[in-house]
């Protein structure tokens, strides 16, 4: 094994994140019907927030409060109550992405493992339970809890200091955004590989060191 260490993005990289399916589950438990127009309308707010948010221009409480402002005001509730909610039905639809077990099971005690993810807190240790992925983790490193989004320096350098400061040549990072997992890794000087399961182009001045399609393809790579 090339690596003694593989970090992994979480969304999208491990779990599904249908957005979509978690906000009608959570607004029919409200007894609201949410519609594509409604989604296409969240997303033209949330998209940009969390630019902003990895940016480093906002924290993930602003970000948290204000996507919901408007349905807030409209279901006279809470955003902090929305949000609840939102990442309750997030963590009910779960599912793992294809491979995504079978790759764990492979690397388990070949590599260490870790996770570095901008989603949020409430979300990640639930859906590692409920997915019975808990147990592959050393360390899962989140950037509400570290204060700072990836593609930040900091939260890499947050990561590598809780590994015990391996050799970086020694690290992989796996992830599906090549702006904040495969550039983040690559500016802190680790290899890096682009989970690209939507084969979209290559960007512009971001050269991961692999890139897949698959988790299976990961595999591959990483047990040949």
């Amino acid at each position: 094994m090339k690596y003694d260490w593989i970090l992994f993005d979480a969304d999208d990289t491990l779990f599904h994140f249908d957005a979509f399916k978690g906000m009608q589950l959570m607004f029919s438990r409200k007894g609201v019907v949410f519609t594509e127009q409604d989604y296409d309308h969240y997303q033209a707010i949330n998209k940009p927030l969390w630019v902003k948010y990895q940016e480093g221009k906002i924290n993930a409480d602003e970000l948290k409060h204000t996507r919901f402002v408007e349905w807030a005001q409209k279901l006279n509730t809470t955003t902090a109550e929305l949000n609840r909610a939102f990442l309750e039905a997030m963590a009910d639809i779960c599912t793992l992405l294809p491979g995504a077990k079978e790759l764990m099971e492979a690397l388990n005690g070949r590599a260490k493992l870790g996770i570095i993810t901008n989603g949020f807190t409430e979300l990640q240790a639930i859906r590692l339970e409920r997915t019975g992925m808990s147990e592959y983790f050393e360390h899962v490193i989140i950037s509400e809890e570290v204060g700072v989004a990836k593609p930040d320096l900091a939260i890499f350098a947050h990561a590598h200091e809780k590994m015990a400061q391996p050799c970086k040549s020694k690290v992989l990072m796996v992830g599906d955004n090549p702006h904040s997992d495969i550039l983040g890794g690559i500016n802190f000087g680790i290899e890096t590989c682009w989970l690209n399961t939507h084969r979209l182009p290559n960007v512009e001045g971001i050269t991961p060191n692999y890139t897949v399609e698959s988790l299976f393809d990961l595999k591959a790579i990483l047990l040949a």
